[in-house]
């Protein structure tokens, strides 16, 4: 049944009913139901973890994630929606770490792996409940039921499995290499891990000197932001074909050896040191010179270690020209240290624990950690005159995306996917998708794959999947496992969980014969490879689902936030093409980043943002998603949230949107009940009438369709949404708004039906174009709508939810172009005549003379007359002019400078140039609007520069004055001379302005019976005879009965009110149903002019009049003349005993019949505050 729609609306209350109807009509399974045997739309869904609780950045993808898999769905898809869980990795272990007060790897060792991973297990799902309330409460479809989580056994095997297939193409390799290390995760991160948490930090820059064996007066100087890399130093290196200085420092007489493009790195003047040498870098190659620390001194007996090499990666950006070579704690130092045979492949340089602490090596900072010793080993350098120079640097510095700890650089050896030579593969693969904004696709992500390193996939840890390598001790013999069974094939036990405590105790025997067996390496995957994998592992492939697999990869969809081109986005495409040479994507929309209101990241600590579900509480999900999904975000910008933000779009899109439904549901009702008209409608055999708005609205939404259809198919939200939410302005505020009276029936019941069923059809239509996006506010429209769709269209379908429905095909033949851009300029001219009238103060409920519309083309002018009285109704004036001469009323641009930006910029030449912009020509004027740009004694001005205004010729004295304002194309001329008949019609629609918004107030519906009664203060203002001059268009607008105080005494006060008008009193009052002003009687006041003083209604109650009175009512004055001898209570009794022959009676007098409220002395303090009301009169 169709249910009447309330005035106001709890947006997010009604989510929460459309929340249960889905529940009890199991929507979203039903809705794949319908969809099963219809083409496949592959859609995969990145694991988050569900250790932390949905974040906006959460939301937003999310809302694009469900936006483009419930728009595919509406377009005859099958898509399936599996939510999946990155269940391991450093994210879960770093909060058991926390948890348990674990710092390196002899707790987790202490403890056992069995323990350490079962609490991992029980922390792993801690906000899943969570995740799953929130991702419903939003609107989002995806199924929870039938999810993957990385932590179920036939996903892990699936990681086995596509690892084996990596290895058995020779991909797979064991590298001892420097890497981005976190300390507090003790375990390396790979390249595309450490790129994506880079903070400004301040750190040391110390130079140091390095006294040359061959004279120990000359010194080498480096320069290092990192002094705890010195105790290991091995050489130092330069560029061998820059310029290098050997220098006295005038201040001590030392001598240093540096390049001479950094001299400015020790010394700010010329005059500070004496230039004794130059020459290139290569001369200092092989130069010996005396360590800084003890630690490794045999070395350089060894290998040649503590010499000056040679390399072209040395800068002349930073630092001293020289760089010190620790090389295992630089990517750089480890290949220049291993080519000049510094170091071997075999040995390991490297004093620094997993934790992050100096070794038994480093004996005077022994245990230290490194960031905490940077200060110890500055002082022990310059104990030691080693010391040449100490500041502090800010740069940008890579931190622990998971610990939120400073990363370093350190050797370790880990197990590599070989991506480099793949990098032409993976450009090749890139150019085959296609990506939303396709500038991340162009140049972040091509350059990232150009740049791309080896992948790291190994990590020292525990809670993930196991490595399937098992190795001999001297790493002659690898096997590497593909499956489970093939595990059981090798060992002999059957498994059925992959976790670490149940394979690392396997052993495979060596096929050597006396050898020991082969055990596995101690090593997980980074989860990176699990996320990367999902394509596979979520359906168990190759194990099951095979064909279903291959028949729908690559993916039809993704989506992620724009850092995921370091991360999702790069291991996906690594690993398809690894195994298949193609990408694992057609189409991605890479969203931007949700920061705080300052700009600044959101931050837990800092609270400067709000809860997403204290926002959606008060605003609803719609709204939430509405605001993320209208916003730069979606172009891959930044977005700086802000809740009121949230709030415009309730205000500007949901109101209008649902008050446009509510206005049609309620004039529905109102020709069903009056007209006795059954109302139903059919999209296929609706025809629409030849008025214009109604057929420009079809036009319009039909183009919507089509253009919604186009854009969502490029995968182009940041189009659609703006164009849907203008839609609904162009709806309420243009189409209802002009068609309200058409809409409640007041030309006749056959054109209200033809406006009804158009704004219907609109409106229906909406409800499925907008279901994506706005998915709870079309349900609740969409569950009273469809009551009035024929019942002939759905036989045989479930049409339960908006969302079993099907996009509709966009109706060309209601689409007219022409009529759309008449349409489209009479709103031009609208919107320029608001702003003149905004201008000048002038309000819309004022009528003006005429509005003149100027355009050279006569097309613009057949197009604006064929609205002309859209136009004269809603500009509110008398005559619409249109004409093709500008030049006929005079008007001409001219053009003022803006003083504050061109004084600043052009100073001196400011007063020349402003008095040449002045004289500029219209002509000059015109070009200068359509470029742009104009040229002015040499200078170049933009739009910024200058100040564009009409003047108009020939504006006399009693002549018409004319307001002149343009949109470059129309140019309009207002006439906004006062008129005093005008100005009284203005009036009188402030009136009814007043009228309605009591009637608003009091809660009353249009068909509701009700009489005004009203009277103004002073009774003598011109506001009575504007009132009275216009009561039949008063009456003709509200459509209800308005009098004249006094308000009869029987009558049922609904409401109320004394509104200001211009510093006037117009007290109204609304009584229930059709009352009849007080007719006239003997002492009573008739309906005509009422008294000029002010005055009280007396009705005698329990007696009849004597001496001769007639009748029961009457009036008395309280004043006579106005001002003069006001009465008292007693004299006010004593002129009511006169006009009912009672002199000698007893009388009470009250202000209601129910004899409460007593008027005595005591309760009336101000007589006058009686003025216009009903006393009544009881006799004792």
């Amino acid at each position: 049944m169709v249910q009447p729609v309330p005035e106001h609306i709890s947006f997010p209350g009604e989510e929460e009913k459309i929340i249960e109807l889905w529940k009890e009509i199991d929507a979203f399974q039903t809705s794949l139901k319908q969809s099963k045997n219809k083409p496949r739309y592959a859609f995969y869904d990145g694991p988050p973890f569900a250790t932390g609780l949905p974040h906006y950045g959460h939301i937003l993808a999310g809302t694009i994630k469900d936006i483009v898999t419930r728009h595919a769905h509406q377009n005859g898809f099958h898509v399936e929606r599996r939510f999946g869980w990155d269940c391991h990795g450093l994210p879960v272990e770093y909060e058991i770490d926390k948890m348990l007060g674990i710092t390196g790897p002899d707790d987790v060792a202490k403890m056992g792996i069995q323990k350490y991973n079962d609490e991992c297990r029980k922390i792993v799902m801690r906000y899943s409940n969570e995740w799953e309330f929130i991702v419903n409460r939003l609107g989002r479809w995806i199924d929870f039921k039938h999810d993957y989580k990385t932590l179920y056994p036939w996903f892990m095997e699936t990681i086995w499995w596509v690892f084996k297939q990596l290895y058995d193409s020779g991909l797979v390799y064991r590298g001892f290499k420097v890497m981005p290390f976190s300390t507090a995760c003790n375990t390396p991160l790979s390249n595309f891990e450490s790129g994506q948490n880079y903070k400004d930090v301040v750190d040391p820059a110390v130079i140091v000197s390095f006294p040359l064996d061959e004279d120990p007066n000359v010194s080498v100087i480096a320069w290092t932001t990192t002094p705890w890399t010195l105790p290991s130093n091995l050489g130092l290196c330069v560029h061998p074909d820059m310029d290098y200085v050997k220098i006295s420092h005038k201040k001590d007489g030392k001598i240093y050896i540096l390049m001479e493009a950094r001299l400015s790195a020790l010394f700010k003047k010329a005059n500070e040191y004496k230039v004794l040498a130059k020459f290139k870098g290569s001369t200092l190659n092989g130069k010996t010179y005396k360590p800084l620390f003890d630690y490794f001194i045999h070395l350089k007996k060894q290998t040649g270690a503590f010499r000056v090499v040679t390399d072209g990666y040395v800068t002349d950006d930073s630092g001293t020209g020289v760089v010190h070579q620790a090389a295992y704690f630089g990517q750089d130092d480890y290949r220049v240290c291993l080519r000049e045979g510094i170091i071997t492949k075999e040995m390991v340089i490297c004093p620094v624990d997993s934790s992050g602490c100096f070794t038994d090596e480093v004996t005077d900072f022994k245990g230290q950690y490194v960031k905490e010793a940077d200060k110890h080993i500055t002082k022990y350098l310059k104990n030691n005159n080693r010391l040449v120079d100490q500041s502090t640097i800010k740069h940008s510095y890579p931190f622990c995306w998971r610990s939120e700890t400073p990363l370093i650089y350190k050797a370790v050896p880990s197990w590599f996917i070989s991506v480099e030579p793949m990098v032409e593969k993976l450009l090749a693969n890139n150019k085959e998708t296609y990506w939303v904004p396709d500038f991340v696709k162009e140049k972040r992500f091509a350059n990232w794959l150009s740049d791309a390193h080896d992948w790291a996939v190994s990590r020292n840890r525990y809670w993930g999947t196991p490595i399937p390598l098992w190795v001999s001790e001297d790493l002659e013999e690898i096997v590497c496992i593909g499956s489970m069974q093939e595990l059981e094939d090798y060992t002999g036990v059957k498994i059925k969980d992959l976790h670490r405590e149940n394979v690392d105790g396997l052993t495979i025997p060596s096929k050597r014969p006396g050898m020991p067996p082969l055990k596995r390496v101690q090593e997980v995957f980074d989860c990176w490879f699990e996320s990367g994998s999902m394509p596979y592992a979520q359906q168990h492939y190759p194990f099951e689902n095979k064909k279903e697999f291959e028949d729908n990869f690559p993916a039809d969809f993704i989506a992620e936030g724009i850092d995921q081109t370091r991360g999702w986005f790069y291991t996906l495409l690594v690993i398809s093409t690894a195994l298949f040479n193609k990408p694992p994507f057609k189409n991605l929309i890479a969203n931007g980043l949700v920061l705080a209101k300052d700009g600044q990241k959101m931050s837990k600590r800092k609270k400067n943002y709000p809860d997403p579900m204290e926002v959606v509480n008060k605003y609803g999900a719609d709204a939430l998603r509405l605001y993320l999904i209208n916003s730069p975000v979606v172009r891959a910008e930044s977005l700086r949230f802000k809740e009121e933000g949230v709030r415009d779009i309730i205000k500007d899109v949901f109101l209008p949107w649902f008050n446009a439904y509510r206005f049609l549901m309620q004039n529905v009702e109102r020709l069903q009940r009056d007209d006795g008209v059954k109302f139903l409608h059919n999209d296929e055999t609706f025809q629409p009438s030849d008025n214009i708005m109604d057929r420009w609205i079809l036009s319009f939404t039909q183009s919507l369709i089509k253009y919604v259809r186009q854009e969502m198919a490029a995968y182009r939200l940041y189009t659609v949404v703006p164009r849907l939410v203008k839609f609904v302005d162009k709806l309420t505020n243009w189409y209802v708004r002009s068609n309200r009276k058409r809409l409640k029936g007041d030309f006749g019941s056959t054109d209200c039906q033809y406006a009804l069923h158009t704004l219907y059809s609109v409106l229906f239509t909406m409800t499925k174009v907008m279901a994506p996006f706005t998915p709870f506010l079309t349900e609740h429209m969409y569950q009273n709508l469809r009551h009035l769709v024929d019942p002939e269209l759905n036989k045989g379908q479930d049409v339960n939810s908006v969302h079993y429905l099907m996009l509709p095909q966009p109706r060309e033949d209601l689409i007219d172009s022409k009529i759309e851009r008449a349409v489209s300029r009479m709103q031009s001219v609208i919107e320029l005549g608001r702003y003149l009238r905004d201008r000048n103060t002038i309000p819309t409920k004022y009528p003006l003379k005429e509005v003149v519309i100027i355009h050279p083309e006569e097309e613009c002018m057949q197009d604006v007359r064929s609205l002309e009285k859209y136009i004269v109704e809603e500009l509110n004036i008398r005559v619409m002019t249109t004409s093709q001469d500008k030049d006929k009323y005079g008007v001409s641009l001219r053009a003022e400078p803006d003083h504050m930006i061109l004084g600043k910029r052009l100073k001196s030449d400011f007063k020349t140039v402003s008095e040449a912009i002045r004289k500029l020509t219209d002509a000059q004027l015109q070009k200068f609007r359509a470029s742009g740009e104009i040229e002015v004694l040499g200078h170049k001005l933009g739009e910024e520069d200058l100040r564009l205004m009409f003047s108009l010729a020939n504006q006399g004295k009693g002549q018409s004055h004319y307001e002149a304002h343009s949109d470059n194309e129309i140019l309009i001329l207002l006439d906004v001379t006062p008129d005093q008949a005008m100005v009284d019609e203005g009036t009188a629609r402030e009136v009814i302005n007043r009228i309605q918004r009591l009637r608003k107030k009091g809660k009353l519906q249009p068909q509701d019976d009700i009489t005004i009664f009203y009277q103004v203060d002073p009774a003598t203002d011109r506001l009575c005879d504007i009132i009275q001059s216009h009561t039949e268009f008063i009456n003709a607008t509200v459509k209800k009965p308005m009098y004249r105080f006094p308000v009869p005494g029987d009558a049922e006060e609904i409401i109320r009110e004394t509104a200001q008008l211009k510093d006037i009193n117009l007290e109204l009052v609304i009584v229930q149903g059709h009352v009849e002003s007080q007719s006239t009687s003997a002492g009573t006041v008739s309906n005509g002019p009422g008294p000029f003083c002010r005055f009280v209604n007396v009705e005698l109650c329990n007696a009849e009049p004597q001496a001769g009175a007639k009748g029961t009512k009457g009036t008395v004055l309280l004043e006579n003349p106005r001002g003069d001898f006001p009465m008292s209570v007693s004299e006010l009794k004593g002129h009511i005993k006169v006009i009912f022959g009672l002199q000698g009676r007893r009388m009470v007098l009250f202000k209601t019949k129910s004899k409460s409220n007593e008027v005595t002395e005591e309760t009336v303090g101000d007589i006058f505050s009686l003025h216009g009301n009903t006393l009544y009169a009881f006799v004792n």
